[in-house]
C-alpha cells in the first residue's frame, strides 16, 4: 500500500512538475536550439514561459501543500545549492495552515499527558491561537499554580505524512540526479537529507522544549532576551506547554512608539544577542522570523525581545566558529587575500582552487557593494552574495553555516526595520576582534587543559610507542610499495592524526609552563 501511495504521490508531483514548468527549467538554460525545442511538447510551455525560474519552483511547492512549503522554506536557505535569485522567491513562502479539530487536539493532549483537560487546566481556549503544516497552539490556564499557558499540539498522523513525502522526495530527487547531469550542483541528496534531519527534530516536541531550556539558561543573567518557561510536567513528543508571552509583534513600529520605546537600543541589542549565541554560547535560534520574536513592554528605556519557537537551533565546530569570525574580521577589513586563505583552508571551497581567482571573485563581489556607508551594508545579504559567487569553486558549507547565515538576514532586516541606520558593522567589529583575542589568552589555554585535561595526558603518553609503530611499518613498506598501497593510505591518515596531537602535546607543555609561572609570581 505504502508503494502504490509512493507511486500515487510521483505521478501527481511529475504533473504539477509539468504545469508549473519545472521539467522547462534545465531546458530553458541550454545552450541548444535543438534541446530547446523539447521544451515545446510540455503543453503548458507557454503559459509559464515568461515566469521566472524562481517563481515557478515557488508555485509548484505551494501547490504540492504544507510538507513541500517546508521543504521550500528550507531550500531557501541553501544559497551553497540554488541561485539568490531562486532563494529570494522561495523566502516568499509561508507556513499557515487550516486549524484541524480542537477535539482531536484535547484528545492528543489527554492521551499524551495521561491526563483529563478538565483536571489540570481551567481554562482551555478551542479557538487555536496559530496553526501551522506541523502543529497548532491553544490558549489554557493552569489549575495548580493559574499561570496562563500555551499548548503546541502536533497534528494528527503528522508522522505518517512526513514519512511518506520525505520518500517520495528521496525517489524524486534520485530520478533528477539519473536524468539531469547538471544535478550535481543542485547537491539534492545533501538538501533532502537536511530536510529529513530537521523535519524528524520537529516532530519530537521534546526536543524543542529542550532548546528552549538551554537558551533560556544561556539569558538567565541577561535582559537583552526573555524566553518562556517550559512547563515539563505537561510536555511529550506531541504536546509542547510553555508560559504565555506578552509581547508587540517585532514589525508592529507604531506600537513601539506609542509606549516610547526606544528603537535604536532595541536593533542594536538585536545584533548583540545574535552575537552572544553565535560566539558566547555556540547555541543559536535558528529560526527568527518576525514569527517568532516579539518586543517586550517591560523596562521600555531598556527595551529587550521574546523569543519563541526554538524547534530549529544550530551551533558550529569549534573550526567552524573561529573561521567563521576570522572571514567577518577579514570582511570587514576588505583584506581579500586573507579571505581566499580562510575559504581555502576551512574546506569551505576545492582545496585545488586557484588563491588569485578566488580572491579576485571575492573583491568583485565586495567591492561594488562597500561603495555604500557602511551603515547601509546588509552583511547576511553580504555572506550570500559570498557563497553565490564561490559556487564555481565548489562551494561546501556545513548546514549549520547556512542557517547562521539566514539567521542572520532575518536579524539584520527586523533590526533595520526597527531602526533604519542601524550599524551592524560598528557593534560587529570590536565584538569579534574582543572574542579572537580572547580566545588565545592564558585563561582560555588554561579553560581548555582542565576540561581536556585525562584525553590530553592518555595521548601524550601514547604518542612515542605510535611513532616508533610508524617508523616499522615505514621500514616494511620501503621493501615492495605497490604490494601496500591500502597501508600507505592508512599511514597518511595516521600522520596526519599524530601530527594533530604533537602540536597539542607542544600547546600542552606551553601551557603547563604559563600555569606554573603564574602559580609562582601568584
Amino acid at each position: 500500500m505504502n508503494i502504490l501511495f509512493s507511486v500515487l504521490d510521483c505521478l501527481k508531483i511529475l504533473f504539477q512538475a509539468f504545469r508549473y514548468g519545472i521539467v522547462n527549467i534545465p531546458i530553458d538554460s541550454s545552450g541548444s536550439i535543438a534541446i530547446k525545442a523539447l521544451g515545446l511538447l510540455n503543453p503548458f510551455f507557454i503559459i509559464n514561459r515568461k515566469i521566472p525560474h524562481g517563481l515557478r519552483i515557488r508555485n509548484f511547492l505551494e501547490s504540492l501543500g504544507p510538507m513541500f512549503i517546508k521543504f521550500g522554506q528550507l531550500l531557501s536557505t541553501r544559497t551553497d545549492a540554488i541561485s539568490i535569485d531562486i532563494a529570494s522567491h522561495l523566502k516568499g513562502l509561508t507556513d499557515q495552515c487550516t486549524p484541524f479539530s480542537t477535539k482531536l487536539a484535547k484528545e492528543i493532549i489527554e492521551e499524551s499527558l495521561q491526563i483529563k483537560i478538565n483536571n489540570v487546566f481551567d481554562e482551555f481556549e478551542d479557538v487555536p491561537l496559530a496553526a501551522a503544516s506541523l502543529a497548532q497552539v491553544h490558549r489554557a490556564k493552569l489549575k495548580s499554580t493559574s499561570e496562563k499557558v500555551v499548548i503546541k499540539v502536533l497534528r494528527p498522523g503528522i508522522h505518517k505524512q512526513v514519512r511518506r513525502n520525505v520518500r517520495v522526495m528521496k525517489a524524486g530527487g534520485f530520478l533528477i540526479n539519473l536524468f539531469y547531469k547538471e544535478s550535481h550542483r543542485l547537491k539534492l541528496k545533501d538538501v533532502i537529507s537536511d530536510y529529513e534531519k530537521t523535519i524528524y527534530k520537529e516532530l519530537d516536541l521534546k526536543v524543542e522544549a529542550a532548546n528552549t531550556t538551554v537558551t533560556k539558561k544561556n539569558f538567565s543573567d541577561s535582559n537583552l532576551l526573555f524566553i518562556p518557561k517550559v512547563f515539563w510536567d505537561h510536555t511529550a513528543v506531541n504536546v509542547l506547554t510553555l508560559e504565555e508571552i506578552d509581547g508587540i509583534a517585532c514589525t508592529d513600529i507604531h506600537a513601539m512608539d506609542e509606549l516610547g520605546i526606544d528603537r535604536k537600543t532595541l536593533a542594536e541589542n538585536g545584533v548583540k544577542i545574535f552575537l552572544d549565541q553565535v560566539f558566547r554560547d555556540n547555541f543559536f535560534h535558528a529560526d527568527m522570523h518576525p514569527g517568532n520574536i516579539f518586543v517586550s513592554k517591560i523596562n521600555v528605556a531598556q527595551p529587550s525581545y521574546i523569543a519563541i519557537d526554538c524547534a530549529i537551533v544550530g551551533s558550529l565546530s569549534r573550526d567552524d566558529q573561529y573561521n567563521l569570525a576570522r572571514m567577518l574580521q577579514a570582511t570587514l577589513k576588505q583584506d581579500y587575500y586573507k579571505l581566499s586563505e580562510l575559504f581555502i583552508g576551512a574546506g569551505w571551497v576545492s582545496s585545488q582552487t586557484n588563491k588569485a581567482d578566488l580572491e579576485q571573485t571575492l573583491r568583485a563581489t565586495c567591492e561594488p557593494i562597500f561603495e555604500k556607508p557602511l551603515s547601509e551594508i546588509e552583511f547576511g545579504n553580504l555572506l550570500l552574495y559570498l557563497f553565490d559567487s564561490t559556487r564555481q569553486f565548489g562551494l561546501s558549507v556545513q548546514p549549520s553555516l547556512i542557517l547562521l547565515q539566514k539567521t542572520l538576514i532575518h536579524i539584520e532586516g527586523m533590526g533595520r526595520e526597527i531602526y533604519a541606520d542601524l550599524d551592524f558593522w560598528g557593534l560587529a567589529e570590536p565584538y569579534l576582534d574582543q572574542w579572537i583575542e580572547k580566545q588565545f589568552s592564558p585563561l582560555k589555554l588554561k579553560e581548555f587543559l582542565k576540561d581536556n585535561q585525562y584525553e590530553i595526558l592518555d595521548k601524550a603518553s601514547s604518542l612515542p610507542g605510535e611513532i616508533f609503530n610508524l617508523l616499522d611499518n615505514i621500514k616494511f613498506i620501503a621493501n615492495d610499495g605497490k604490494k601496500n598501497i591500502d597501508l600507505i593510505k592508512s599511514l597518511e591518515a595516521s600522520l596526519q592524526n599524530q601530527r594533530k596531537w604533537q602540536n597539542l602535546t607542544i600547546l600542552t607543555l606551553i601551557g603547563i609552563i604559563m600555569i606554573l609561572m603564574g602559580t609562582m609570581l601568584a
